[in-house]
């Protein structure tokens, strides 16, 4: 099995990743570093160690930043909910593993120094947290081997008209990432976008019997009806995208780019600006997914949420 470390704002569709890669056989999780972007910092603490303690997770838990490296935080809870949860019904027990410390970035790098080749990254929300890691120990770029992000757009936004979410909570970090040489390949919106879940995987979630399984099925169909009240619309798959990347990897088609981030637009900040005319315009720096299988995407994600 291969190690990753999890980067995450802990919401549903981040938990719905997690469980993903933790269903796959090819991959152990080494840690999880959370970091406030869906929900303020101590909610992203509480979810992670309320789904720690349901799930039987085994790895370490650590606290990371609570702001991002410039301005104040932004965080999407008047879509996702009070806890970034939003549900149908059942929510996650209250009951909560340990959390092992309070230093996110301290807890990487000490994985990074550590790990025989270098590491795999999967970050599902705002950077700042591998941000804050290169900016303190630079050498450390050269530990990664891969960093996977959920975040980005080659196309529209969806917390502006250009701006994705986990781009536009902190875009410096992203860029802080970019300019620190890090092998980054982006999930971006358009990409996930091609991957859809509706009600009816909630019901059939439900219909597996165990109670894990109930519990998120009310949350998947809480997910659901962010696209529509009555959940008749289907609701694009975000962060468990990425994660299908690990697990599926024949799943998911990445084409090279140059990616920057626009810092100061008055309407565009956060946007990710995707230059796909390498090398005749640019030199790239990033791979960019563009296609993806959305059937192999569905199975290994729902597959990964029925046996948890």
């Amino acid at each position: 099995m291969t190690a990753v470390w999890i980067d995450t704002d802990l919401g549903f569709d981040d938990l719905a990743a997690v469980l993903t890669v933790a269903a796959s056989p090819q991959w152990h999780i080494a840690g999880l570093s959370l970091v406030a972007g869906n929900a303020p910092l101590p909610v992203v603490i509480d979810n992670a160690l309320r789904a720690a303690h349901f799930f039987g997770w085994g790895m370490p838990i650590h606290a990371g930043c609570d702001r991002p490296l410039v301005g104040e935080l932004v965080t999407a809870q008047n879509i996702l909910g009070a806890d970034a949860m939003r549900s149908a019904g059942r929510s996650l027990p209250p009951h909560r593993a340990a959390l092992a410390g309070s230093d996110a970035v301290e807890a990487l790098a000490v994985h990074l120094r550590a790990s025989a080749e270098p590491a795999t990254v999967l970050a599902l929300g705002p950077l700042t947290n591998l941000a804050v890691l290169l900016q303190r120990e630079p050498q450390l770029a050269a530990r990664i081997g891969s960093l996977l992000w959920m975040g980005g757009s080659a196309g529209p936004g969806n917390h502006t008209a250009a701006a994705e979410f986990n781009a536009a909570v902190d875009p410096e970090s992203v860029q802080v990432v970019l300019d620190a040489g890090v092998p980054f390949r982006m999930v971006g919106l358009d990409a996930c976008r091609q991957v859809r879940v509706h009600a009816g995987d909630a019901a059939a979630l439900r219909a597996v019997g165990t109670e894990r399984a109930a519990v998120l099925g009310d949350l998947l169909e809480g997910y659901v009806r962010i696209a529509s009240p009555d959940g008749s619309l289907p609701m694009a798959l975000y962060d468990p995208v990425a994660a299908a990347v690990l697990a599926a990897p024949q799943s998911v088609r990445f084409e090279p780019a140059h990616l920057v981030m626009e810092l100061v637009g008055r309407h565009t900040r956060g946007m990710t600006v995707v230059e796909r005319r390498v090398p005749r315009r640019a030199t790239a720096n990033a791979e960019v997914a563009t296609v993806l299988d959305e059937a192999a995407v569905r199975a290994v994600v729902l597959g990964a949420l029925a046996s948890a």
